[in-house]
């Protein structure tokens, strides 16, 4: 029998965006297939009647549910969804011990006890529901769409690949079997050297204070995880980041293998100088091709925005295109 941990939660209002008062919300919690409790926030139309369309959230990955993944779900909400953020395995309010460790396997399963949780929801259809996934997340929710058949529509925004990030290295830099042997190597004396401390060594956040010749993409992240605009006490990228050896499961698994195979409606959105873009464009491209089920596939891409400008800018966030597309899907 699986049993729900007492987690520590927070009862004030501490997210990164403003309350609605179109909505009601409050904490729930879940467990998945591994036995770790997750913690999420639910938001319930206060309008809301009968058994309602149901959409999950998370990303982007490293963050936690008071950033971007929660301003998605309330402002879904508002648009007559049920919706949850929830914060990933060891992160957040969630378990999971050691903290701040990850594994591809256990974020996809982190949606699917999501997809469970919504499924015996009393005031929740389980026949209509839907997740979205943000940044790395987006890439895990495209992943969970490829295994599990009760989700009918999968939003992906400003996609991260995080597997070929770690096999590739950032633009396919790193693509070649020297550079993929040095970071394994990398990886695993770091793995030794954290044996012998009996404490697991953290990458770091967002870089702070940002280097004058950062890369844009650095400052991109800084914009938002590291000044009032996102930063938040319990986000990896805000402070001490994921812990090294998270690279070992990444270097060990490539997402999307049977993506070609989703029969569910699937839409992806990128801003076209997200330096990110091109994760977008190429999963979706192999997913379509030679695909029997391309028709319900959509790839956006927003003019002029940035990667992330899909966090939290709402008059850039396409979301009269999400929900027309979660409406017509979750029908």
């Amino acid at each position: 029998m699986m049993k729900t941990e007492q987690l520590a939660l927070t009862k004030e209002w501490d997210k990164t965006f403003p309350k609605s008062e179109k909505v009601d919300q409050k904490k729930v919690t879940f467990v998945n297939h591994f036995g770790i409790t997750l913690a999420a926030d639910m938001y319930v139309p206060k309008t809301a009647e009968g058994k309602l369309p149901a959409i999950a959230v998370s990303g982007p990955f490293g963050a936690c549910k008071e950033q971007s993944s929660g301003l998605y779900a309330q402002t879904m909400a508002e648009r007559g969804f049920l919706t949850i953020a929830f914060d990933p395995s060891f992160t957040g309010e969630s378990g999971g011990c050691p903290r701040a460790m990850h594994s591809p396997d256990i974020d996809v399963e982190d949606f699917q006890a999501a997809v469970d949780f919504l499924s015996v929801q009393e005031n929740v259809d389980p026949e209509r529901i839907g997740i979205i996934g943000i940044c790395g997340w987006g890439g895990m929710a495209l992943q969970t769409a490829c295994i599990d058949t009760r989700v009918k529509a999968t939003v992906t925004s400003t996609m991260y690949d995080m597997s070929r990030v770690a096999g590739n290295g950032y633009f396919d830099s790193a693509d070649n079997e020297e550079a993929r042997h040095q970071a394994r190597a990398a990886v695993n004396a770091q793995r030794t050297q954290d044996y012998k401390t009996g404490e697991y060594s953290r990458a770091g956040g967002v870089v702070d204070p940002l280097p004058e010749d950062a890369p844009y993409f650095v400052k991109d992240y800084y914009a938002y995880y590291k000044t009032p605009r996102g930063y938040h006490p319990r986000s990896l990228n805000s402070n001490d980041g994921w812990t090294v050896n998270t690279g070992t499961s990444l270097m060990n698994t490539r997402l999307f293998t049977y993506a070609k195979e989703i029969r569910s409606a699937i839409l992806m959105i990128h801003g076209d100088k997200a330096h990110s873009c091109y994760m977008s464009r190429d999963a979706y491209a192999d997913m379509v091709k030679d695909s029997k089920y391309a028709d319900n596939k959509e790839l956006y891409i927003i003019p002029g925005a940035s990667h992330t400008d899909l966090y939290d800018q709402t008059g850039i966030i396409p979301f009269d295109k999400i929900e027309k597309f979660m409406k017509e899907n979750l029908k």
